[in-house]
């Protein structure tokens, strides 16, 4: 069995993302090897939902103010993408043609309900999942590497964070055509996605009772 720590501990050995990870503050003292592992671990234990103070609790040497500390200072939202774009695009580079095949041109995308407390603002009642929540929206290619991935509130729309994920996802992949159910489309969504040079690729909930109309 190979641990999910020694996974990330190897990806950054030979991509290095955490370089993309930078102070807000004016002067850090904090030396690269100490700041590594503590990255590392804040990574590990934001993305597992362990917890920094459950995983300080289990590995020793790092206490939990120290990573609270990076976590404040070093994670944030733009970072993190720059991180998970150096990642996506080391994937896509090392693949074998003879294996996975031609670089791919379509993606997937969708949304998955997380259950949050009552206290953050973006949680809201979901109809059709129930129970309260925030809803993580995910584009994800062809052969299963997550290209970006977004937080939405449960009544916002799926298609303004389907177009907003083939035009900011930042890797090298270049998207041509994207799948999607039927809440990721509208004629809105056919709209733009014509205009952006996208192809819209809808999974159509009852397509036998689905009516055409010429333009």
């Amino acid at each position: 069995m190979t641990s999910l720590l020694d996974i990330l501990k190897e990806t950054d050995l030979r991509v290095n993302f955490s370089e993309y990870f930078k102070s807000v503050s004016t002067r850090e003292v904090l030396n690269s090897h100490a700041l590594q592992k503590r990255l590392l671990l804040c990574l590990y234990g934001l993305g597992t939902n362990t917890g920094l103070k459950r995983l300080s609790d289990e590995i020793g040497g790092d206490n939990y103010q120290d990573l609270l500390h990076v976590r404040r200072r070093f994670i944030h939202k733009d970072q993190l993408r720059n991180a998970i774009a150096c990642v996506a695009n080391a994937i896509f580079r090392a693949r074998i043609p003879i294996i996975w095949g031609e670089g791919t041109t379509a993606c997937a995308s969708d949304s998955k309900k997380f259950g949050a407390w009552d206290q953050n603002l973006m949680t809201e009642w979901h109809i059709r999942y129930g129970g309260r929540g925030v809803m993580i929206y995910w584009h994800v290619e062809k052969n299963s590497v997550c290209i970006y991935s977004q937080l939405k509130t449960c009544s916002s729309s799926e298609v303004a964070a389907m177009i907003e994920g083939l035009l900011r996802h930042c890797t090298e992949m270049k998207v041509e055509k994207n799948y999607v159910d039927s809440h990721g489309q509208n004629e809105v969504a056919f709209a733009f996605c014509y205009l952006l040079g996208f192809q819209l690729m809808p999974r159509l909930k009852r397509i036998n009772v689905q009516k055409l109309y010429r333009p």
